[in-house]
């Protein structure tokens, strides 16, 4: 299975933001999308940086609230793992444990940022294709 299966049934839409907007901006976003990180990036198309839940947390322990007003450049990973639409999914999930990521960007064939994929969604994709295999092997096995 490859990670445009995965996008078959998720979609492509990527919430992004700019690296100058505030972490504010930020929390408002990951709200109102209820999501847990956003892409940075300054045109939309390319991958500046990433930010998360836990980069807010872990930034606001370490420099108390003025954070929420500084840029989210100051907080974000610059150096991002991405993806693309033909990696297996299987060697996907393996990399997003073994690197500790949870989200990770996928870029068309020019670099482009075209999707995003978490960890839940190649979850909820391998439960969703193990139940069509049960299904299946039960039909068989009463057919």
């Amino acid at each position: 299975m490859k990670i445009s299966d995965v996008l078959r049934h998720k979609g492509g839409e990527v919430v992004t933001v700019k690296p100058d907007d505030t972490v504010s901006t930020l929390l408002a976003k990951l709200a109102e999308h209820r999501i847990g990180a956003c892409v940075v990036s300054a045109d939309g198309t390319h991958v500046d940086g990433i930010v998360s839940e836990r980069d807010v947390v872990r930034h606001l322990h370490s420099a108390g609230p003025a954070i929420l007003e500084g840029s989210v450049a100051t907080i974000m990973t610059s150096d991002v793992t991405t993806g693309t639409a033909h990696d297996d999914v299987a060697d996907m999930a393996g990399t997003m444990t073994e690197l500790r990521v949870r989200h990770v960007p996928i870029l068309d064939p020019d670099g482009r940022l075209s999707a995003i994929v978490s960890i839940g969604d190649i979850v909820k994709h391998r439960l969703s294709e193990l139940q069509s295999e049960r299904d299946q092997l039960r039909d068989y096995i009463t057919h």
